[in-house]
């Protein structure tokens, strides 16, 4: 489904975004903010369908950064684009240190160390007296701080952002390309012996791809930086796969994964030593480039070759993202029924290693009330959506397992921005301190204004009472019926093959699979 809104506006300064707040507020319409470059894959950003909405972009709230040299901070408008920020710090010798891979966010929509100010809205009625709206700031202090580090836009709209800020310093990097044979039992070491390590495993290759990846002194020799983002495929690739899932051909995929992992090592995954050629590791570069990359996003429209794969005005494909977030204890047991699937179906996971395998990374606990409360290890990987909802997909069941076996049998939290809507099934359980931020969203917005059905159905993470019919292919359901898959094209509700509790749409007869005992369901 589509969503709509009454209006859009394009505040430039603080105090145009708090009279948009107060307008929307004086008026009882639900308000949802945007970016200039992109939003979640789950609906959070749409307003609801009853009444009238309005959104507020921050594209044109991008003129101020101001940096602090001396006490080492940044402040930026919410409408700032990360390498605008960080190359304004790096020229002042600092460095942010933490940063996302992808260069297309904004200060105010993806960060989770914010110094937050947002219109907040009392009730539908308002208080004449702040205007309908006023502006707060947060700090470590406030009883909302960490409930503003991850807001999922629920609490106000934030208009500038403080970052703590560390002296320059340079990354080496080094790929080593190895065996998955002892992934399970050297994830952890990876993490303790490297700063900035990470690890992307390609399941069908029975390859793992270890970044050997630590801070360096700012003189070490060296100007390297990445020059592509290569989390996704190229364009062509993805046309590639689209022909493939035409045809049913797993062979056809699987030539495409091992030719992806063969080219992303001879091109060392996007590292140049010298801004422009790969001659070798280590890759040495100052960290504003090393960490951040994303060249398709700058990339002109004519040039649909070096495009954002899922950039619609050049008809890309779409993609499904999944993003689990296990406590590091669990994962040991997730990589090892990850490993007992492939084995048992070892070409259906091809499909996913033609985009980027499993990228693992590593994250340290947070006070942030929707953060994770204990050191983590998140798992990502994209794998093919089609164009219709109700077509069944090369590999669906095998996925659909994957998902359920991350989010239900080992626990897992769902990244906020990614996922499909059943990765948030009873998420509020799985979070210790969701009350906390419960009761500062209704101190902050009681009237429930940046609230919608969308974002209420991924924050309470309910599962859908009455199921409509094919609601599983689209990962809408967890199937518990023949008929929350296809089954007019073959597609019916079966249990796993190493996790048995789990249901996913399957072509192959029921005979040939495991029995299976509880009511978690995918299509096959």
């Amino acid at each position: 489904m589509e969503c709509w809104a009454s209006a859009v506006v394009y505040p430039t300064t603080e105090e145009e975004i708090r009279a948009a707040v107060a307008r929307a507020q004086q008026s009882c319409q639900k308000v949802k903010v945007v970016s200039g470059f992109s939003h979640t894959i789950p609906k959070l950003v749409c307003p609801s369908s009853v009444g009238e909405s309005i959104v507020i972009s921050t594209a044109k709230l991008n003129s101020h950064i101001e940096v602090d040299v001396e006490n080492r901070r940044v402040t930026a408008d919410s409408g700032v684009g990360l390498r605008a920020l960080i190359d304004k710090v790096e020229a002042v010798g600092l460095s942010l240190v933490a940063a996302p891979y992808w260069e297309g966010f904004v200060v105010g929509k993806r960060w989770r160390r914010p110094r937050p100010s947002g219109g907040a809205p009392a009730s539908c009625s308002g208080r004449e007296s702040s205007g309908f709206a006023e502006i707060i700031e947060l700090d470590g202090g406030d009883e909302a701080f960490n409930a503003a580090k991850i807001s999922l836009g629920l609490l106000g709209v934030i208009s500038k952002v403080t970052f703590s800020l560390e002296p320059a310093f340079k990354r080496s990097i080094s790929l080593s390309f190895r065996d998955d044979g002892r992934l399970q039992d050297e994830f952890m070491e990876l993490a303790g012996a490297h700063e900035f390590a990470d690890i992307t495993w390609y399941p069908s290759q029975h390859s793992a791809v270890y970044r050997l990846d630590d801070r360096v002194p700012r003189n070490s020799s060296g100007e390297g930086r990445t020059t592509s983002w290569v989390s996704e495929p190229p364009y062509p690739v993805l046309q590639g796969e689209k022909v493939n899932e035409a045809a049913r051909s797993r062979s056809g995929v699987c030539a495409m994964a091992a030719v992806e992992l063969a080219f992303k090592r001879l091109m060392a995954n996007g590292l140049k030593n010298d801004g422009n050629l790969f001659l070798g590791y280590p890759v040495v570069g100052h960290q504003g480039r090393m960490q951040t990359s994303g060249s398709c996003v700058n990339s002109p429209a004519s040039d649909v070759l070096n495009a954002c794969a899922w950039d619609p005005s050049i008809r890309g494909l779409f993609f499904f993202e999944t993003t689990a977030i296990f406590p590091a204890s669990t994962f040991r047991g997730f990589v090892t029924d990850v490993k007992k699937l492939r084995d048992l179906r070892p070409e259906d996971f091809c499909g996913v290693d033609v985009y980027n395998g499993l990228l693992i990374r590593f994250i340290k606990a947070s006070l942030a009330y929707l953060g994770q409360p204990e050191d983590s290890v998140a798992v990502d990987f994209n794998y093919f959506r089609a164009d219709e909802p109700s077509t069944p997909r090369l590999n669906q069941d095998v996925w659909e397992e994957v998902e359920q076996m991350a989010f239900f049998k080992h626990r897992a939290r769902p990244h906020w921005g990614k996922n499909r809507r059943v990765a948030f099934h009873g998420v509020p359980q799985k979070y210790p301190n969701f009350s906390e931020f419960q009761a500062v969203k209704m101190m902050l917005d009681p009237a429930g204004m940046f609230s919608s059905e969308w974002s209420d159905e991924i924050l309470l993470g309910k599962e859908a009472a009455d199921k409509e019919d094919g609601c599983a292919m689209e990962g809408l359901c967890i199937c518990s019926e023949d008929r929350h898959c296809n089954p007019r094209h073959g597609y019916r509700c079966k249990p796993g093959l190493v996790y048995q509790e789990a249901r996913s749409a399957d072509t192959q007869p029921l005979l040939q699979r495991p029995p299976y005992t509880k009511h978690v369901d995918s299509c096959r």
